[in-house]
């Protein structure tokens, strides 16, 4: 399984990311010092590493050298408030490989997170299957017995989240983190009606409701 190491200061987005990347099936370790970011980073066998800035201890600019510094080539994606262009030249010279700036949208993160990951061939199937159900990951198409179905961007987003993690009952709060972001209304009915979108596109009988716990996209 691909691990991905968040180093994050701000309790609330540490969580989100964390929970929203496990929901997309990556083993993730969230720490909240740049001290500890930097022991992690070493010792741990991390294929990606997200790094704030403005880390309490250490800041991750000198975490980020330190890093390159022992040799570790391991990839580093910036996700920080600071976002001036002079902050994103220095970041990218200083040896991350990306640089997003906060507030962010989730979907923007883990597409450059898989971006990143296409060096290792194990970290990423190119296609998500469950029975005749088929999801391409690089030509961003879904396929149904061989029947071709047209999905939103949104609509995708949820797919592929069901389709890392079927067999397994996804609560409507992991769904809303992973597809729709943070700082989305909690209170929304947004995930049963693209669930019902979804299922009106893939089959009905393909996506359980799990009354009281959330949904679950079948293994076949």
């Amino acid at each position: 399984m691909t691990s991905v190491l968040v180093v994050e200061d701000s309790a609330r987005i540490g969580a989100f990311v964390e929970k929203g990347l496990r929901a997309q099936g990556f083993a993730t370790r969230w720490v909240k010092t740049g001290s500890e970011g930097l022991t992690e980073a070493l010792t741990g066998a991390h294929d990606l590493v997200v790094l704030d800035l403005g880390l309490p201890d250490l800041d991750g600019s000198d975490l980020l050298r330190a890093l390159r510094a022992a040799g570790r080539t391991v990839p580093v994606i910036i996700l920080t408030a600071r976002d001036s262009v002079v902050d994103r030249v220095a970041g990218l010279s200083g040896g991350a490989d990306d640089y997003l700036a906060k507030p962010f949208a989730f979907e923007e993160l883990l597409a450059r997170i898989r971006l990143r990951l296409r060096g290792n061939p194990e970290a990423e199937p190119a296609v998500l299957r469950a029975g005749d159900l088929a999801l391409d990951l690089r030509t961003r198409r879904v396929s149904v017995a061989g029947e071709e179905k047209d999905l939103t961007a949104r609509e995708f987003a949820l797919l592929e989240t069901l389709l890392r993690n079927r067999g397994q009952v996804l609560s409507r709060e992991q769904l809303l983190g992973g597809v729709w972001g943070f700082d989305f209304d909690p209170g929304s009915n947004v995930v049963d009606v693209y669930i019902r979108y979804l299922r009106g596109k893939i089959g009905a009988e393909r996506i359980e409701t799990v009354r009281g716990m959330g949904y679950r996209l079948g293994e076949s």
